[in-house]
Protein backbone atom coordinates (compact mmCIF):
# COMPACT_ATOMS: atom_id res chain seq x y z
CA UNK A 1 0.00 0.00 0.00
CA UNK A 2 2.83 2.07 -0.60
CA UNK A 3 0.40 4.72 -2.77
CA UNK A 4 -1.38 5.97 0.27
CA UNK A 5 0.99 5.92 2.71
CA UNK A 6 1.51 9.64 1.76
CA UNK A 7 -2.13 10.21 3.79
CA UNK A 8 -1.63 8.27 6.81
CA UNK A 9 -2.76 11.27 8.76
CA UNK A 10 -5.99 11.51 6.67
CA UNK A 11 -6.44 7.29 6.71
CA UNK A 12 -5.74 7.69 10.73
CA UNK A 13 -8.35 10.60 11.20
CA UNK A 14 -11.05 8.41 8.94
CA UNK A 15 -10.60 5.14 11.88
CA UNK A 16 -10.37 7.37 14.56
CA UNK A 17 -13.82 9.26 13.99
CA UNK A 18 -15.04 5.53 12.95
CA UNK A 19 -14.32 4.47 16.18
CA UNK A 20 -15.26 7.26 18.20
CA UNK A 21 -18.79 6.74 16.34
CA UNK A 22 -18.77 3.04 17.29
CA UNK A 23 -18.29 3.76 20.42
CA UNK A 24 -20.73 6.09 21.07
CA UNK A 25 -23.54 3.75 20.04
CA UNK A 26 -23.74 1.60 23.26
CA UNK A 27 -23.16 4.61 25.29
CA UNK A 28 -26.18 6.00 23.55
CA UNK A 29 -28.34 2.95 23.56
CA UNK A 30 -27.81 2.90 27.26
CA UNK A 31 -28.86 6.51 28.43
CA UNK A 32 -31.96 5.69 26.53
CA UNK A 33 -32.59 2.64 28.08
CA UNK A 34 -32.10 4.13 31.23
CA UNK A 35 -34.59 6.64 30.64
CA UNK A 36 -37.33 3.29 29.72
CA UNK A 37 -36.97 4.20 26.20
CA UNK A 38 -37.72 1.72 23.13
CA UNK A 39 -34.74 0.71 21.14
CA UNK A 40 -34.72 3.64 18.01
CA UNK A 41 -36.61 6.05 20.46
CA UNK A 42 -35.28 9.60 21.03
CA UNK A 43 -34.95 11.01 24.18
CA UNK A 44 -37.17 14.22 24.55
CA UNK A 45 -35.35 17.79 23.33
CA UNK A 46 -34.03 18.78 26.28
CA UNK A 47 -30.58 20.03 25.29
CA UNK A 48 -30.34 19.89 29.49
CA UNK A 49 -31.07 15.89 29.61
CA UNK A 50 -28.05 14.41 28.80
CA UNK A 51 -29.22 11.45 27.28
CA UNK A 52 -30.41 13.81 24.54
CA UNK A 53 -27.34 15.38 23.97
CA UNK A 54 -25.71 11.52 23.89
CA UNK A 55 -28.29 10.55 21.46
CA UNK A 56 -27.90 13.68 19.34
CA UNK A 57 -24.10 13.53 19.03
CA UNK A 58 -24.03 10.14 18.04
CA UNK A 59 -26.46 10.75 15.59
CA UNK A 60 -24.67 13.63 14.19
CA UNK A 61 -21.71 11.64 14.41
CA UNK A 62 -23.57 9.08 11.84
CA UNK A 63 -24.75 11.34 9.91
CA UNK A 64 -21.44 13.09 9.31
CA UNK A 65 -19.28 9.72 9.04
CA UNK A 66 -20.18 8.85 4.94
CA UNK A 67 -19.94 12.61 4.04
CA UNK A 68 -16.27 12.47 5.77
CA UNK A 69 -15.42 9.11 4.21
CA UNK A 70 -16.24 9.82 1.07
CA UNK A 71 -14.57 13.32 0.51
CA UNK A 72 -11.68 11.87 2.08
CA UNK A 73 -11.37 8.88 0.12
CA UNK A 74 -12.23 10.67 -2.75
CA UNK A 75 -9.52 13.06 -2.40
CA UNK A 76 -6.74 9.95 -1.57
CA UNK A 77 -8.14 7.94 -4.74
CA UNK A 78 -7.94 11.45 -6.90
CA UNK A 79 -4.30 11.87 -5.75
CA UNK A 80 -5.08 15.44 -4.01
CA UNK A 81 -2.26 17.04 -2.48
CA UNK A 82 -1.01 14.75 0.39
CA UNK A 83 -0.54 18.01 2.54
CA UNK A 84 -3.78 19.26 2.07
CA UNK A 85 -6.09 16.25 2.51
CA UNK A 86 -3.78 14.83 5.84
CA UNK A 87 -4.41 18.60 6.95
CA UNK A 88 -7.96 18.96 6.43
CA UNK A 89 -9.05 15.52 7.49
CA UNK A 90 -7.16 15.87 10.56
CA UNK A 91 -8.33 19.29 11.25
CA UNK A 92 -11.78 17.78 10.54
CA UNK A 93 -11.31 15.12 13.11
CA UNK A 94 -10.07 17.41 15.85
CA UNK A 95 -13.46 19.78 15.01
CA UNK A 96 -15.92 16.47 15.70
CA UNK A 97 -13.49 15.92 19.03
CA UNK A 98 -14.11 19.24 20.24
CA UNK A 99 -17.82 19.69 18.91
CA UNK A 100 -18.35 16.11 20.28
CA UNK A 101 -16.86 17.03 24.06
CA UNK A 102 -19.04 20.56 24.28
CA UNK A 103 -22.10 18.80 23.29
CA UNK A 104 -21.96 15.60 25.73
CA UNK A 105 -20.89 18.13 28.54
CA UNK A 106 -23.84 20.36 27.35
CA UNK A 107 -21.60 23.47 27.37
CA UNK A 108 -23.36 26.66 25.55
CA UNK A 109 -26.66 27.08 23.86
CA UNK A 110 -28.69 24.90 22.00
CA UNK A 111 -28.64 26.95 18.85
CA UNK A 112 -25.05 28.62 18.00
CA UNK A 113 -22.25 29.16 19.83
CA UNK A 114 -18.63 27.42 19.95
CA UNK A 115 -20.21 23.92 19.19
CA UNK A 116 -21.52 25.19 16.09
CA UNK A 117 -18.36 26.80 15.48
CA UNK A 118 -16.15 23.60 15.13
CA UNK A 119 -19.59 21.98 13.57
CA UNK A 120 -18.87 24.49 11.09
CA UNK A 121 -15.37 23.88 10.48
CA UNK A 122 -15.42 20.40 10.12
CA UNK A 123 -18.11 21.33 7.65
CA UNK A 124 -15.91 23.78 5.84
CA UNK A 125 -13.06 21.02 5.65
CA UNK A 126 -14.95 18.47 4.28
CA UNK A 127 -16.30 20.32 1.56
CA UNK A 128 -12.70 21.69 0.79
CA UNK A 129 -11.66 18.17 0.60
CA UNK A 130 -14.51 17.00 -1.75
CA UNK A 131 -13.73 20.00 -3.94
CA UNK A 132 -9.85 19.00 -3.59
CA UNK A 133 -11.12 15.87 -4.84
CA UNK A 134 -13.05 17.38 -7.80
CA UNK A 135 -10.05 19.31 -9.01
CA UNK A 136 -7.61 16.68 -8.90
CA UNK A 137 -9.82 13.81 -10.94
CA UNK A 138 -9.97 15.93 -13.45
Amino acid sequence: MEGFDAYSHAIASLVIFTLIVLAMSPFSALAKQGKGLAPGATPEQDYADKAYRLNRAYLNGTETLPAFLTVTVAAILAGASPFWVNLLASLALLARILMLIIHLRGTGNPHGGVRSIFYVAGWACMAVLGLMALVAAF
